[in-house]
């Protein structure tokens, strides 16, 4: 009995030392394990588009994780869809939940394009032809308010305190959250033709 005893306590340690690295509650992982798991990829479900350097990792663990269903379908969707030649419209992916808009536009001038943000949905943002240039800075960094949130469209628009700008091709995808300020669809030197998918991820 006493011998049994000692192996249980021995298990106990054990798991409570080492457990967390099979947790799957990303919240309790290291920003190493974040890494390891991010950089391995196999979340995207076999889709060969880089993540852009700007996505948290961090976030996009945790979310990932309380929705993995719901992530699997979004990268699913991107992988097995010849997107350039998809019919201009919303995709209906899960209800609600999950949907894809495809369109075409022509870039801004930096001076016509704005910054927005969304509360209800994180944004997966693919340029499928083109090249775009997408600002992006945390929510915190906001400045005037331009449009309040209209909570139909769940967008908002407003003015920033900085900029960061990124380069948006067809070898990366961008993913939005509610605190990822984001102003994109603007040209890199000339006014140009983009083709992008935004796969819209609901948030709970």
């Amino acid at each position: 009995m006493k011998t049994l005893f000692v192996k249980i306590m021995a298990l106990a340690v054990f798991f409570g030392l080492f457990g967390c690295k099979n947790s799957s509650d990303p919240s309790t992982w290291s920003g190493k394990q974040i890494d390891k798991w991010f950089e391995k990829g196999e979340w995207l479900n076999g889709w060969n588009v880089k993540p852009d350097a700007s996505i948290n990792r961090k976030e996009f663990a945790i979310s990932y994780f309380q929705h993995k269903e719901r992530w699997d379908k979004a990268f699913t969707f991107l992988k097995e869809n010849d997107l350039s030649s998809l019919e201009l419209k919303k995709y209906e992916i899960d209800g609600t939940s999950l949907y894809a808009p495809i369109s075409e536009y022509l870039t801004k001038n930096r001076e016509d394009a704005r910054y927005e943000a969304h509360r209800k949905y994180i944004d997966i943002q693919y340029v499928i032809s083109g090249k775009e240039l997408i600002y992006v800075v945390p929510l915190s960094t906001k400045k005037e308010q331009l449009a309040p949130y209209d909570d139909v469209k769940d967008i908002e628009f407003f003015t920033v305190n900085e900029d960061v700008m990124h380069v948006a091709t067809p070898d990366r995808f961008f993913i939005f959250f509610p605190d990822d300020a984001h102003c994109p669809s603007v040209k890199d030197g000339e006014n140009s033709p983009v083709r992008k998918a935004v796969v819209k991820v609901k948030v709970d």
